[in-house]
């Protein structure tokens, strides 16, 4: 009896591991597929007008007594019903300007026509204002869409960045505009020559594009920067950095030290101009700085043709300047925080501000955490050592 005792309590141990074992694996297996079929990520919209108008009323609370408070609210409630009238009346006039502009359709397309007059309806109808108050697409109204953008060494925020600007470009208008916040100190060339193109998108769109910049926009950076119409930054924002820079770190001497021999075959004179484990030649430094040097020549024509303003001569030696001094130079157009900046637009446009979430398993989190921390490490050691303080 006591053998069957003990042999009951190891089967049933070893059943309930097992099924342990079964549901662990069937959960990761479960969350594994719906991360597949979640290949798109998603918009994440935020009125920052709202935002405002919230931290305002906050503010209010604590300040005014309450007859002031009930005034205000009788005032703002009359200003938004009358402000609702006159969308809901543009909004009527869209869409009869909309059926009339349909093309007059013979008898044998009259139920094709009736299909495109009730599409066209339906597009009137989803154009109005609802009760709510909100802002009719087409109302005429400025809306200002902000785009963050911070940058590493890899420029790894350009997939989410690219994802927002297409967003973004399915709705905007000329009379609208664009706000890149940009923190970069740069990075590799063609991640930074992406992030530039796709604020290309919005000047080809004629949308106007404003960069603010309240720590860094530099080398990389700033070549994203020079493509807005207007560039404002903080009063110490760092600006500038037009150079090109490589660090190739080579311990052929320790390996050769130890008799350790590695052979570096190529095919073609310059596949391998500078190596870490193999020996450095002449004729390979050489070629290594003709690809640096043309290298930052296309950075020139890059930032002389999209600010042309600039002495590109001048502010092409690889320095940076801060702030007012950056202005001097024609780097920037204005001394504005990004705060101050999106503050003065709410009072006249709408201001979202737009970014794209990608969904992302538990591994690729830790590894781009992991990834994110080791470039901010290195960028704020880089830092700390190259720039003054005060």
């Amino acid at each position: 009896m006591e053998f069957l005792l003990q042999y009951g309590l190891f089967l049933a141990k070893t059943v309930t591991l097992v099924a342990a074992f079964i549901i662990i694996v069937g959960s990761i297996v479960a969350i594994s597929q719906r991360q597949k079929d979640k290949q798109d990520g998603h918009l994440r919209i935020k009125n920052l007008n709202d935002r405002f108008d919230r931290m305002r009323r906050v503010l209010e609370h604590k300040i005014h007594d309450e007859l002031w408070l009930k005034s205000r609210e009788k005032v703002e409630q009359k200003a938004e019903k009358r402000d609702y009238k006159a969308r809901k009346k543009e909004a009527k006039l869209a869409e009869k300007a909309a059926l009339k502009a349909l093309p007059v359709k013979s008898a044998t397309s009259e139920k094709r026509g009736a299909t495109l007059q009730g599409e066209a309806a339906v597009a009137g109808s989803e154009a109005a204002a609802d009760a709510t108050g909100n802002t009719t697409p087409d109302d005429g109204r400025k809306r200002v869409y902000v785009l963050d953008f911070d940058g590493d060494i890899k420029a790894s925020e350009v997939d989410s960045l690219r994802e927002a600007i297409t967003a973004v470009l399915t709705l905007a208008r000329p009379i609208d505009e664009v706000v890149v916040r940009l923190e970069s100190p740069g990075g590799m060339v063609h991640s930074y020559g992406l992030a530039a193109s796709q604020l290309g998108r919005i000047k080809a769109r004629n949308i106007p594009l404003t960069v603010c910049v309240d720590k860094v926009a530099a080398s990389g950076g700033y070549l994203m920067a020079c493509l807005a119409d207007k560039i404002v930054a903080a009063p110490f924002a760092i600006i500038g950095s037009i150079g090109v820079v490589a660090q190739v770190p080579n311990v052929h001497r320790l390996l050769k030290k130890h008799d350790i021999d590695v052979e570096v075959l190529t095919a073609g004179q310059y596949k391998r101009t500078l190596t870490i484990l193999g020996e450095n030649t002449e004729q390979g430094r050489a070629k290594f700085l003709d690809d640096l040097h043309e290298t930052h020549v296309l950075f020139k024509e890059f930032v002389s043709t999209n600010r042309p303003v600039v002495d590109i001569e001048e502010v092409s030696k690889g320095e940076i300047w801060y702030g007012q001094r950056a202005i001097d130079k024609k780097l920037i157009d204005e001394i504005l925080t990004s705060d101050d900046y999106l503050q003065a637009s709410a009072a006249n446009a709408d201001v979202y501000q737009v970014s794209y979430e990608e969904p992302k398993n538990l591994a690729e989190k830790f590894g781009i955490a992991a990834s994110v921390a080791i470039d901010r490490s290195w960028t704020r050691l880089m830092s700390l050592m190259h720039q003054p303080k005060v």
